[in-house]
């Protein structure tokens, strides 16, 4: 039985296309730099958005037309195996993510949760001996079940973290089966309401003790994937302890536990915590934690997380502008956490927005490839910081200099020069990049 018999597999066919089934810019074959499209973005189709989600939202109920809509409870997790592996052929997607309850329903134990989950497993694998897409990553939904009200690893309640702990034994135990090449930690209510009636650090100390025995367990069992946190500010915690990356680093510096996760960006996430896509995978970067990103936006106009399908191509530049100079993901990729609007409710919109979605990646892979080839901003930036390549900025940066050297320096200065930052000057370099995507003449 097919699910988007209507809808053939992709393909690229260029720009000049009036096909809405066709790539205009994702081209997986071919080259940029050393690496092809499909190994530099190793796009991802997220479960629970694709194939779980209903449309509802707070004010009504949901308008999703879905072929498996038909179908309930394991017949309907069933269904959606099919689906998602007809998507991912059609898409020809390398991999995908999902939560346990995302694949199956939780059942009224969770003995009988975790034969639900052995049931639909068994048959995810036999779909992925036959299919090229690979699990990117998975992980345990510790947030929508309400014994999950004061959180998981940070909850009040002992029995609630024995439970998360089984879950995400559970979890890494399924990561093993299916190659998951990552294992990600959402604290979705790892966080506070009040301080009125939280032991902070109680919550901060058992939620590092959650991340050791999940190591130890990895270990135990050989789970060979890449441990990532994925950093979020706010909702449905009013206040989460992974706010953002500086908050996440300094809990694994704070609990020896650097070395053993990296983090996983949303870009969305990222625009909650009052910080740009871009700074986000930067500030990462630059520590040597970038792991993976889970790509979307969200709307300026709204403070909640939309979870956009990316199109913002100026957004998307800067985040491979990141992705690039990190030398790529790694084991990571770039997962659509993202969902059609609830007035997209047709199947056929599942296509349109993951083709929106990685023609948008493509072109800014090509723009920020070249910007990184011309060394646009490179070259702009070691210019403006020329002063501690020399002189008494080089003393500074080496470390021969003290407070009275350098009170001694400034009492002999006349003049201070200072640069312009060219802002703008730089913003309509990085235009003529990305209209240079487009075509093969500079703009």
């Amino acid at each position: 039985m097919g699910y988007f018999n209507n809808i053939n597999r992709i393909q690229y066919e260029g720009a000049q296309s009036t096909n809405p089934f066709a790539f205009k810019y994702y081209n997986p074959n071919e080259k940029i730099g050393h690496k092809t499209m499909k190994e530099h973005l190793r796009f991802s189709v997220a479960y629970w958005h694709t194939f779980t989600a209903d449309g509802a939202d707070p004010f009504g109920a949901g308008t999703m037309i879905r072929p498996w809509s038909e179908y309930s409870g394991m017949d309907q997790a069933k269904a959606r195996v099919e689906a998602a592996f007809e998507l991912f052929d059609k898409l020809d997607a390398p991999f995908f993510c999902f939560h346990d309850v995302d694949i199956a329903p939780e059942g009224e134990t969770l003995k009988e949760s975790y034969n639900n989950l052995d049931t639909i497993v068994k048959m995810i694998k036999d779909y992925m001996k036959t299919s090229s897409t690979k699990l990117l990553w998975n992980t345990a939904n510790m947030f929508t079940h309400p014994r999950f009200t004061h959180g998981a690893a940070t909850t009040s309640e002992a029995d609630v973290f024995a439970y998360a702990a089984a879950k995400v034994k559970k979890g890494l135990e399924v990561g093993k089966e299916l190659g998951a090449e990552n294992y990600v930690f959402w604290g979705g209510r790892e966080g506070y309401e009040t301080l009125l009636n939280t032991d902070m650090k109680l919550e901060l100390d058992n939620l590092a003790r959650f991340f050791h025995m999940a190591l130890d367990y990895a270990n135990e069992i050989n789970f060979t994937g890449q441990f990532l946190i994925e950093p979020k500010p706010k909702e449905p915690s009013k206040h989460q302890y992974d706010f953002d990356v500086a908050t996440s680093l300094s809990f694994l510096q704070k609990y020896d536990l650097q070395n053993h996760f990296k983090f996983n960006i949303e870009a969305n996430h990222a625009t909650l915590a009052g910080h740009t896509f871009e700074h986000e995978l930067h500030t990462a970067r630059i520590n040597g934690m970038l792991g993976s990103v889970d790509a979307n936006q969200g709307d300026t106009l709204l403070g909640w997380d939309t979870d956009e399908f990316p199109t913002d191509l100026y957004s998307t530049t800067l985040a491979m502008y990141e992705i690039l100079k990190n030398d790529g993901l790694g084991k990571g990729g770039l997962n659509f956490d993202a969902k059609v609007r609830r007035n997209s409710f047709d199947p056929d919109d599942l296509f349109h927005a993951h083709i929106a979605g990685m023609d948008s990646f493509a072109i800014g892979l090509k723009a920020a490839h070249q910007m990184l080839e011309d060394r646009i901003l490179e070259n702009f930036i070691s210019d403006r910081y020329r002063s501690f390549s020399e002189g008494i900025g080089k003393e500074i940066i080496e470390g021969k200099t003290d407070f009275h050297k350098l009170e001694k320096y400034a009492l002999g200065l006349n003049d201070i020069e200072t640069k312009s930052g060219r802002m703008e000057k730089l913003k309509a370099e990085i235009n003529s990049y990305l209209l240079n995507a487009f075509s093969n003449v500079r703009v």
